[in-house]
């Protein structure tokens, strides 16, 4: 198994060592070919500050690019192709940049010149940036056929049979497809015979995270039963490693109706389960934003909050905040708080219970006007602050009511692969669900959120939910 720490450190001193001499070059051909600069000696060329300036702060921008791009990311699984592409579209991006924060204020001839210079360094840095990681990715290919580096892979098995078939067919191909069985897991905790004499029991779902970490597990198959499908929804959120890769075998009807995307080990057809709906750089500027946001609105509305504190408290007895159980990503549960718009004791007898919008009698009068308004929830941009919500993902659901959805619902579970928001699509086209059947037609519209992540998806919700509460349309 090659270091992946060690194969990353040669990308980003490649990366690194190109980024500073695509600088120098551009810098130097610039000065003598477009600015007619006449230098005496080399000496005066490296003594020019805008040259030394480059040299020390551009390589990091770019480290910083790829990294927020996640180019540093599955670095075992790299296509050249993948390789080409990728660093051609982030030079184009890095190179734009440059020149808006550098050299946009220089003094030119003519705007020829701007963009003359801009080809030069796009194409230099592309250039020697592409060449060394070619290089280090054939290398690393090369190795996976020798079988010298290989991804530790487990299966996941319900139908034995066509877990056997996959097993072999993987480890007989005649080129080495880097995937090597460290063991498998069964549904039912139970070994198979035929799989046991070939690969390792390790044990059962409730053990995979465990095993992925104490393995280093790369790779995932699931090979499961036609009743067991729904399961694949368990699997999914019990692995939290957000680099693993998942596959499935494909059947015929994958094949003929080309409905999904379909990936090949060699000549294996399988479906790759995807991860991550957002880049990573998405999901950094996510955050960001996240906590931006959170800070600038708990200053602006701290007047409203102490209004709105000040009239929960003189209208109703009870405390001022209420705060509620949760279940955010992973299933992991957290507090979510809200200004109480609620009498005191509103289950008093333990069992969760849903609101039925303005007619139900446990609302105060001035409860209903801050839910028209979502003026009770502004407290949890303390809870997007702390990372525990965002402001924009599928509403938090209590555990009570996520077990009966589950039951109508399985892809349910699916939505626990990301933080809960403040706001969201179904929010935004549904609102409040007053029963379990309505929060699983809401959940087409969170689903249909998950499969289209992006930053400009949550400005959009946002300015949505900003025009709801403006109109008073909250339900």
């Amino acid at each position: 198994m090659l270091n992946k720490t060690l194969q990353i450190t040669k990308y980003v001193v490649a990366d690194f060592l190109s980024a500073m001499l695509a600088w120098v070059s551009f810098f130097i051909f610039r000065k003598l070919s477009i600015d007619n600069t006449d230098f005496k000696d080399i000496n005066q060329v490296f003594a020019d500050v805008n040259l030394i300036k480059g040299i020390l702060f551009i390589p990091i921008f770019w480290l910083l690019l790829y990294y927020a791009q996640g180019c540093y990311q599955k670095i075992l699984h790299r296509s050249r192709l993948k390789d080409f592409v990728q660093t051609l579209i982030i030079s184009a991006i890095g190179v734009i940049l440059i020149f808006f924060a550098f050299l946009l204020d220089d003094n030119v001839s003519t705007y020829k010149n701007y963009y003359f210079s801009f080809s030069i360094l796009l194409l230099l840095h592309f250039t020697l940036t592409v060449i060394p990681r070619l290089i280090l990715t054939t290398i690393t290919v090369h190795k996976v056929h020798k079988g010298e580096i290989y991804y530790p892979t487990i299966l996941i098995v319900s139908d034995c049979e066509k877990a056997v078939q996959c097993y072999n067919e993987i480890v007989n191909q005649e080129i080495n497809s880097g995937v090597k069985f460290v063991g498998y897991i069964t549904l039912d905790s139970n070994p198979v015979e035929t799989l046991s004499s070939k690969i390792d029991f390790l044990g059962s779902l409730a053990d995979l995270q465990k095993i992925i970490v104490d393995k280093s597990i790369e790779d995932v198959f699931i090979v499961l039963k036609k009743d067991d499908e729904n399961r694949i929804y368990d699997i999914i959120l019990s692995i939290q490693k957000p680099d693993i890769e998942m596959y499935i075998p494909s059947d015929r009807k994958d094949l003929l109706t080309g409905s999904i995307q379909l990936q090949a080990i060699f000549s294996v057809p399988l479906v790759k389960i995807s991860q991550g709906h957002m880049a990573p750089w998405e999901f950094t500027l996510k955050r960001l934003f996240d906590i931006f946001v959170s800070i600038v609105a708990m200053i602006v509305l701290i007047p409203i909050y102490l209004i709105t504190a000040i009239i929960v408290k003189c209208s109703s007895k009870g405390p001022i905040l209420y705060k509620q159980e949760r279940i955010g990503k992973h299933g992991k549960p957290f507090y979510m708080y809200k200004f109480r718009s609620m009498y005191i004791d509103a289950e008093k007898d333990g069992k969760p219970m849903l609101s039925n919008g303005d007619k139900d009698p446990r609302i105060t009068p001035f409860g209903r006007f801050m839910r028209k308004v979502r003026l009770d929830e502004t407290p949890q941009f303390f809870n997007v602050f702390i990372g525990n919500m965002s402001m924009v993902g599928p509403r938090p659901e209590r555990q009570y009511y996520i077990d009966q959805i589950i039951q109508k619902a399985p892809e349910y579970k699916l939505l626990q692969k990301i933080k809960p928001g403040m706001t969201s699509w179904g929010q935004v086209k549904f609102g409040y669900a007053d029963s379990v059947d309505q929060m699983v037609e809401r959940l087409k519209y969170d689903l249909l959120y998950l499969e289209n992540m992006s930053m400009i998806t949550d400005i959009k919700i946002l300015l949505y939910t900003f025009i709801i509460i403006l109109q008073g349309r909250g339900k």
